[in-house]
């Protein structure tokens, strides 16, 4: 076994338990804070947890079993890596933290009454579960052009979230202004990532698989494949190429999901009624304060 797929595997695994002990730490705090809250901000917090959950779970299975699922190749030789079960692992967890930033844009949208955050709050479910119908079109034809717009529409998801976040700043409470500023800085980076690191990366496969005149898999034929075959592999210059992407996703990304409970619990006292709706002149007076 190679040495350095090795210490990256510990690595990720190592990670995953600290992700794990870091939810249980940020579940006993968010209990603590959401016993003081109204009951419509300690729903939604304990929503959050739960879907964070889900999410952080789901990435420790998939550190455990990392897959290289276009490739059909695995480091540990058990069904658990079928690549079936861990695209289906990460669409439960991937879907899970759509729903975290769903919840979030909805609660500020609703307290602060901006019809055009709770049309993007309303949108992000949909647009991830056809991104999630793409990434299963991709793995199971073994074409990465359905990653290509797997990862389009999440980094268009965050773009919106994020300029809907900027449209609603002038109506927060400066209470709320240093969580929802760490949102926006947050969403920008994920965009940024996705369009010149993500995107790109899947183009540049696409490009190659064509130019190598690779025949795509049926999605019958990629269903029996993908449930039946794996590879085996241990070599350094067969995951490399995955090393980056997955090293955040299991990661940062995860950090990112146990952060939004923390952000919801700054954001939760507002969380409670929506904001009433003022007078133009009146809400001009009151931005300027």
């Amino acid at each position: 076994m190679n040495k350095l797929t090795v210490v990256w595997w510990e690595l990720l695994c190592a990670v995953s338990v600290f992700n794990v002990l870091a939810w249980a730490a940020t579940s006993a705090l968010a209990h603590r804070k959401s016993l003081t809250l109204h009951p419509l901000a300690r729903q939604s917090m304990r929503l959050q947890m739960l879907l964070s959950a889900g999410y952080v779970l789901g990435c420790a299975y998939r550190s455990a079993f990392p897959v290289y699922d276009v490739g059909r190749l695995v480091l540990v030789d058990t069904w658990l890596s079928s690549v079936v079960v861990g695209r289906s692992v990460a669409t439960v967890a991937e879907l899970c933290f759509a729903a975290q930033w769903a919840t979030l844009m909805r609660s500020i949208a609703q307290a602060n009454d901006h019809r055009l955050g709770l049309a993007v709050a309303r949108l992000v479910m949909p647009m991830i579960i056809v991104a999630e119908l793409c990434s299963w079109h991709a793995v199971l034809t073994t074409s990465n052009l359905g990653h290509v717009f797997e990862e389009s529409l999440w980094g268009l998801c965050a773009g919106a979230l994020v300029s809907s976040l900027v449209l609603v700043w002038p109506r927060c409470s400066r209470e709320q202004r240093p969580a929802m500023a760490a949102a926006v800085a947050i969403g920008v980076a994920y965009v940024v990532y996705m369009f010149r690191v993500d995107v790109p990366m899947y183009w540049t496969r696409w490009l190659a698989e064509t130019q190598q005149h690779r025949v795509p898999l049926t999605l019958a034929q990629g269903l029996i494949d993908a449930s039946a075959r794996w590879t085996v592999t241990h070599r350094w210059s067969d995951w490399q190429s995955e090393v980056v992407w997955m090293s955040l996703y299991f990661s940062v990304a995860v950090w990112l999901s146990i952060g939004l409970v923390h952000i919801s619990g700054r954001l939760a006292p507002s969380f409670a009624a929506p904001r009433p709706r003022l007078p133009r002149t009146a809400r001009f007076q009151e931005n300027s304060r």
